[in-house]
Formats: C-alpha cells, sequence, structure tokens
C-alpha cells in the first residue's frame, strides 16, 4: 500500500470512528508507529485530523473548517475523476453556475473552451480561471470574500441570485447525509448556495467519498432538491443505498 492510499484510509476511519490510534493503525497497516506519526502529521498538515495525544480526531469534531489550500491537496485523484464525469452534465450552451469549492474547480479548467456558455460562479479564483476561455461568459457574483473558502457571500451575492434562472448549478458541500442533506459551517455560504439551488432548473452535487455521512452547522438543502450526486468509487456501499433510497441517482467516478 503506498503512503497515500493509507494516509486516505486513515481519514476514513478517524471519520467513522471519531478518533485513530497509533499502535492500533500501526498494527493493521502492518507498519512502524513512527511511521503512522509521519502519516498523521501529513494529514494534520493538509487540515484533515488533528494530533491528539496517542493518534489523532477528524476536524469535524473540533468544529474546523479547512482552509481551502488545504483541502485542494487532498484527495486529487477522485477529485479529478468526479470532475470529467460532471463534463456529461453541461449543456451545449446556455448558463450554469459554478459554486465555490475545489472539485467544482476541477470541472472549471475541464470546460470546453468552444462552448457558448454562460457561467455564474461565486469565486474570484474560478472567474479568473474561466475568464481567460474566449467563448465563455462569465458572471461574478459581488459580496464579501470570505478568507477560508475565497468565496463570496451576503448580500451583494444573494440579490443577483434571486433574479437569475439557469440550466444546471453545480454545487459543492462540506457534508452531506440522509438525515440532514446538505451541510456546510458557515451560514453565509449555506445563504448562497441555497440561493443557487433555487436559481436552478437542474442541481448536481460534486462531492467526494468523505463528505457523505457527515454533517455541519447550516443546512442549505435536502437530497430531494438534488438531481444528480456524483462521487468516487471509495464510498462504502451502505452509505450508497442509503443515499440512493431517498430517490437520488448517484453516479461513482
Amino acid at each position: 500500500m503506498y503512503a497515500e492510499e493509507r494516509q486516505q484510509e486513515i481519514v476514513r476511519r478517524a471519520r467513522a470512528e471519531g478518533r485513530v490510534d497509533v499502535v492500533a493503525l500501526a498494527d493493521s497497516f502492518t507498519v512502524t508507529a513512527e511511521t503512522i506519526r509521519r502519516d498523521l502529521t501529513v494529514l494534520e498538515r493538509a487540515g484533515v485530523l488533528r494530533r491528539v495525544h496517542g493518534g489523532a480526531i477528524p476536524v469535524e469534531r473540533l468544529g474546523f473548517e479547512p482552509a481551502l489550500a488545504a483541502r485542494d491537496a487532498v484527495l486529487i485523484s477522485e477529485k479529478e475523476r468526479i470532475a470529467k464525469a460532471a463534463l456529461a452534465e453541461v449543456p451545449e450552451d446556455g448558463a450554469i453556475i459554478l459554486d465555490a469549492g475545489t472539485t467544482t474547480a476541477r470541472l472549471s479548467e475541464l470546460l470546453p473552451a468552444d462552448r457558448e456558455l454562460t457561467i455564474v460562479v461565486n469565486s474570484p479564483v474560478l472567474a479568473a480561471t474561466l475568464g481567460l476561455k474566449p467563448n465563455l461568459t462569465v458572471l461574478l457574483l459581488g459580496g464579501r470574500v470570505r478568507g477560508k473558502t475565497l468565496a463570496t457571500v451576503d448580500d451583494w451575492a444573494l440579490r443577483p441570485l434571486s433574479e437569475m434562472y439557469v440550466d444546471v448549478a453545480f454545487m459543492g458541500t462540506n457534508g452531506v447525509s440522509v438525515e440532514r442533506g446538505m451541510t456546510t459551517p458557515d451560514p453565509a455560504e449555506a445563504a448562497v448556495k441555497r440561493a443557487m439551488i433555487a436559481a436552478a432548473r437542474r442541481v448536481v452535487l460534486l462531492a467526494d467519498h468523505t463528505k457523505i455521512g457527515n454533517d455541519y452547522l447550516a443546512r442549505f438543502g435536502g437530497l430531494a432538491e438534488l438531481d444528480l450526486l456524483i462521487t468516487d468509487s471509495g464510498l462504502d456501499h451502505e452509505l450508497a443505498a442509503e443515499v440512493e433510497a431517498t430517490g437520488v441517482r448517484l453516479v461513482k467516478a
């Protein structure tokens, strides 16, 4: 097993069990305790775990929201596969919303330059990427820029959305569960996400497997509002079955 694969499994166990123990992990993976400690250091620097005495806990238990750069550095191949699968949902022409996020950012990089699309974004980072493609019309929502996610929020973002109607909204999330729907740590971002969903004919959620089964402070939509959930092949079969039982179409990339 490669170090990256082992680290992803450590994160999965931490989120499933609430905590991981150095000695138990070393026995499980047949490696030294020092190797596990190095793994935990890497994952702490990536912003997904926090070291505690004898092990680590997921940042979700601390109510902590990792910064954009930290989130962008993990599960890279999974996010790229999800973005490629999402391309099939992009219309030949018309208008779409791209929510701020690391997986939607991957989709923005893959969008064909020859399509006549209007793209609404709430991220200056996405606007800068998309603005270089000549056939795309990019509309950047204004407002306060959150330092954690570099997403625009508050009234200047909400007002234009109330007067829009796009073909597809490609959404990101921090957590999604059958019980609570889609959630994020910040109420201001939740309000913008809620307005994006209301402004779209179809809603496609891009969420890697670590997001599914987790809940955060602010709810911005239920599973019934989704037309499609695209995740990766790392999603647990039981969790996938629970989601599909609600009527949501689920694709594993």
